[in-house]
């Protein structure tokens, strides 16, 4: 184990730290190379073999030019100190001390000298960038004018005749060596004692491409069938995967039996060459297609499809990878390559008589054509998966196959166009990249839901866990590893990419901070380890330390909380210098941030404050029962922005620290728990108001609950409208018991004024009518004749049941009487 932490260690070191010592530069050869090199960019008749060798040459330079920037790092750093120790240079006409100024001097001239080198590997850097650039600048170039190349056009009838020659001539010569008609006496005899060997090749090969490939691909639906659900769609990706290593086994039997004759020759060896790697793109096409396009799913499908659909993408894949695998083996063996492939390197393996550019367009066109077709046909069927989808709960996969799907038919006619007009190099450009392009999206989309299937294995199919935080961030990775695959498949060489390296290791620079892989990297571990460290000891005081001191649980929060933001700060501040991040570059940032915080962001730094308060100040702790904000609860957590309150109710509120400090804030167990209740009790007119109070003080003092010093108060409060009010006032040693003590102390009082016959009195109101003479059965005699308009009868007493509705209904009521 030690040895494991030890070799991490010195990687680590190696990635992150800069080289304490430069090897030696010699400046006078570095500038002869240079000025070689820069005759040579100027010289329009360079070869891209020249150029692709000086290219190297000068970036092996390049890379001791770059440590030399980094030479006398630590002399440099202690002359610094040591004029810094000096203290500031004195004012412009001011004097310092003779031999102060004698030591600065002399110290200065020092540190100009040892920094000597470093500023002349920093300009020979730059000019090996340069020349870099230039170099890369003409291959670009060059390129470009390869691939705007117009040749005879492929559907002219001269370009036919010149194919069907070459064709035949190839046929002539290929056919001469598989009959063994070109081979010597010499091959027959060195082939006889050979023969066992290479019959036992073929026939193992035949053996493996048909019943072995069989076998292996119908071995995975057999296997997922035995396994748990869990684990089914993992064991069938993985025993997938023998789709394409079982027949290219066959193949390479079958190459090696071929070669092991003597008999292929300088036409056949060429298709012999290439057929390896077309057989990879054909057998994994095939792989492709069924893991994407299934007929039936093993656990699901990657992309939600119609069964018609997705058995007619399938055919078209394995089409397309059919048409790719022939087109490499053309490619490499007779056609002239584009200047997309294999741009400047040397052409070995050909066929004796290379096929003409005009020849070579029309197989090119035929191509082409056939590959056109069935990317149409897929682009059709793909552009329609957000169209026709069943679920309205598509993911980010659906919309990129679909836009994949649209550009796909865009390109498959203009492809066909631009080869029939002659741009061979062009059309070839935009076919086969775009449909490698299009196999490495669908490789990524399986990977993807490989690593979730993965994922839910291990977690035993728990829930959520393919969609959860790991899985996505395991498939972005996929994504960024892809991007140098996509470049390499649209012609980005070896060079080009080690060269975007360099540059992505070199940083960038923001603000006058030069931001690298390394000193991220160095950022992220250092603040990973701060950040461990303070959890650790903010765990260790919480659950050890703390508990046994005097502290209360709110005390106990506010010093691991302090503890937590002083851990962090000083987390950071480690981090920020151990990366080599200059903290003075923060300057303008931090001036322009102090505006910002000062109009924008001042609630966000109001609520940081008083939360610093409220740690320090303590006037609210965890556990309080507090009132604010129209809230009552519980004090759960307090963060540096905002206090968690949970409610009665087991909701959560979040109130901003800036409340808790400038709004008036009930706190009911800030010192202690002890609380009085309050409970008013009403009593019908006529009651005897000394037996109530004496009723009340028994009820009240025989609850456990109730302390007895003080002793509790019973208030006759007031002579109200419909009762004679008391009062009930008692002490709590715990107010958080109160709801229950008011309860009890109502049940009891009930029943005891039930007891002892004192009524507890309901509200009552009464009905005044201004026309009773229209009530049926009234007496019209002489007496309602002569009563007043308006006149009020005796009042009528309705009880509190009848509301006014049931008033309203009242028979002989009229509408338009007024009651009050």
């Amino acid at each position: 184990m030690r040895h494991l932490i030890a070799t991490f260690l010195v990687a680590l070191l190696a990635l992150t730290a800069a080289p304490a010592i430069a090897q030696s530069v010699n400046y006078d050869t570095w500038n002869q190379v240079a000025e070689r090199a820069e005759a040579l960019t100027a010289n329009p008749q360079a070869t891209n073999e020249e150029l692709a060798r000086t290219r190297a040459r000068i970036v092996d330079w390049r890379d001791r030019l770059q440590e030399g920037q980094n030479a006398n790092g630590d002399r440099i750093a202690t002359l610094r100190n040591q004029i810094e120790a000096l203290g500031p240079a004195p004012a412009e006409g001011a004097t310092e001390d003779e031999e102060v100024a004698n030591r600065r001097t002399e110290l200065n001239q020092q540190l100009s000298t040892a920094q000597a080198p470093r500023i002349a590997a920093t300009e020979a850097t730059s000019r090996a960038n340069s020349i870099i650039g230039q170099i890369d600048e003409i291959v670009r170039q060059r390129q470009a004018l390869e691939l705007a190349k117009q040749t005879p056009s492929p559907v002219l009838p001269a370009s036919w005749a010149a194919a069907a020659t070459d064709g035949l001539a190839l046929l002539e010569g290929v056919g001469g060596e598989v009959s063994g008609q070109d081979a010597t006496p010499e091959i027959w005899a060195d082939l006889r004692p050979r023969l066992p060997y290479v019959a036992g090749y073929l026939i193992a090969a035949l053996l493996i491409l048909t019943y072995g490939r069989a076998w292996i691909v119908a071995l995975p639906t057999r296997l997922s069938s035995r396994a748990s659900e869990y684990s089914k769609a993992v064991l069938a990706f993985v025993v997938s995967l023998g789709q394409i290593a079982v027949p290219m086994a066959g193949v390479y039997l079958g190459i090696s039996a071929i070669q092991a004759t003597g008999l292929p020759g300088p036409w056949t060896t060429p298709f012999l060459n290439a057929l390896p790697v077309a057989a990879v793109i054909l057998f994994g096409g095939i792989w492709m297609a069924r893991a994407l396009f299934p007929r039936t799913a093993i656990a699901y499908t990657s992309l939600q499809m119609t069964e018609e659909a997705r058995v007619s993408a399938g055919r078209m894949v394995q089409t397309l990878a059919l048409l790719m695998a022939i087109h490499h083996i053309l490619s490499r063996a007779m056609l002239p390559l584009s200047g997309l492939y294999e741009q400047g390197e040397a052409q070995v393996g050909r066929v004796p008589v290379q096929f003409r550019e005009a020849s070579a367009g029309v197989w090119h066109l035929v191509l082409i054509v056939l590959a056109a077709l069935a990317m149409f046909r897929l682009g059709n069927i793909l552009r329609r998966l957000t169209r026709d989808a069943v679920t309205q709960d598509l993911s980010y996969r659906h919309w990129i196959a679909a836009w994949a799907g649209r550009l796909t038919r865009i390109i498959a006619p203009i492809a066909v166009l631009l080869t029939a007009a002659g741009f061979v190099n062009l059309g070839n450009l935009l076919v086969w990249p775009w449909l490698f392009s299009l196999a490495l999206v669908g490789l990524l989309i399986l990977l993807q839901d490989f690593t979730a299937d993965l994922f839910n294995m291990m977690q035993r199919g728990a829930e959520g866990a393919r969609e959860g935080l790991a899985p996505l961030l395991t498939g972005f990775g996929l994504v960024l590893a892809s991007i140098p695959i996509f470049l390499i498949i649209w012609g980005s060489s070896g060079a080009e990419l080690a060269e975007y390296w360099v540059r992505f290791r070199q940083g960038i620079s923001l603000g006058g901070v030069n931001l690298s892989p390394g000193a991220i990297l160095t950022f992220l571990i250092i603040f990973a380890i701060g950040y461990a460290l303070t959890r650790g000891v903010q765990g260790m005081l919480r659950t050890s330390i703390l508990p046994k001191t005097r502290l209360d649980a709110g005390g106990q929060n506010a010093v691991v909380s302090g503890l937590g933001y002083v851990g962090l700060f000083l987390a950071a501040l480690l981090a920020i210098t151990s990366a080599g991040i200059d903290m003075s570059s923060f300057a303008i940032v931090a001036g322009a941030l102090s505006v910002g915080i000062g109009f924008g962001l001042q609630n966000i730094v109001s609520n940081f404050v008083s939360g610093i308060i409220l740690l320090i100040e303590r006037p609210v702790s965890v556990g309080d029962w507090i009132s604010a904000g129209g809230q009552q609860g519980i004090v759960k957590k307090i963060s540096v922005r905002a206090t968690l309150v949970e409610t009665f109710d087991k909701t959560e509120v979040i109130v901003p620290n800036s409340d808790l400090i400038s709004q008036p804030v009930t706190n009911w167990t800030r010192h202690n728990k002890v609380g009085r209740i309050i409970i008013p009790v009403g009593v019908a007119y006529g009651s005897d108001t000394k037996k109530v109070e004496n009723v009340l003080r028994e009820i009240v003092e025989d609850h456990p609950l109730v302390s007895i010093d003080p002793a509790p108060a019973i208030l006759f409060r007031g002579l109200g409208a419909d009762a004679l009010n008391f009062e009930i006032r008692a002490i709590l040693a715990d107010v958080g018991t109160g709801l229950g003590v008011t309860s009890d102390l109502l049940h009891s009082i009930v029943e005891r004024f039930g007891a002892e016959g004192i009524e507890i009195p309901f509200a009552q109101r009464d009905i005044w009518l201004r026309n009773p003479e229209a009530l049926p059965g009234q007496s019209h005699g002489p007496a309602s004749r002569n009563a007043q308009p308006g006149a009020l009868t005796a009042p009528t007493t309705v009880s509190p049941e009848l509301t006014r509705d049931d008033a309203d209904e009242a028979p002989g009521l009229p509408d338009d009487g007024d009651s009050r």
